[in-house]
């Protein structure tokens, strides 16, 4: 586990950005948090660093909103598929289409989907502190601890 406090919307974004630099193609970022806890900020700081050029704005309404950079990316909104079976998931938004694809995959809301999740994956907890936020990156897998690793290295 790794743990950041960023003070500021552009300190997330900063700290997403940083991370973008060490994805290669087909990782699944899930995002945890409650409502306004810095997730889309985070998302878009992931896509700035990747090199997408459009606005990132929250896929509620659509699901998926594919972006194009460096790596493709793929922005779940997993709030609506709340109380779906996995099948039915897959069916609404066809999850493993998506990691094949070799983008990077971000799921926000991911804990409402908790049975279709890929057993290696990067987790990331979202909190509220007095200052900003609180960020917890949960490795599951190698690579996502290698992952870490570098990031936390500075890097």
């Amino acid at each position: 586990m790794f743990s950041l406090e960023t003070k500021s919307e552009a300190e997330t974004k900063g700290l997403a950005r940083k991370l973008a630099q060490h994805l290669f193609g087909g990782e699944v970022i899930c995002l945890f948090g409650e409502l306004g806890s810095g997730k889309t900020t985070f998302v878009q700081g992931l896509a700035e660093g990747l090199g997408v050029t459009r606005s990132i704005v929250s896929p509620t309404f659509t699901l998926v909103r594919e972006y194009f950079g460096r790596l493709p990316l793929f922005h779940v909104d997993a709030y609506r598929l709340s109380g779906l079976t996995p099948d039915e998931v897959q069916r609404q938004i066809g999850l493993w289409e998506y990691i094949e694809r070799g983008g990077v995959v971000v799921i926000e809301w991911a804990d409402l989907i908790a049975g279709v999740l890929p057993s290696e994956r990067l987790d990331v907890f979202f909190s509220h502190t007095a200052d900003g936020r609180l960020l917890k990156f949960e490795p599951h897998g190698q690579v996502y601890e290698q992952l870490l690793a570098r990031l936390a290295e500075g890097g």
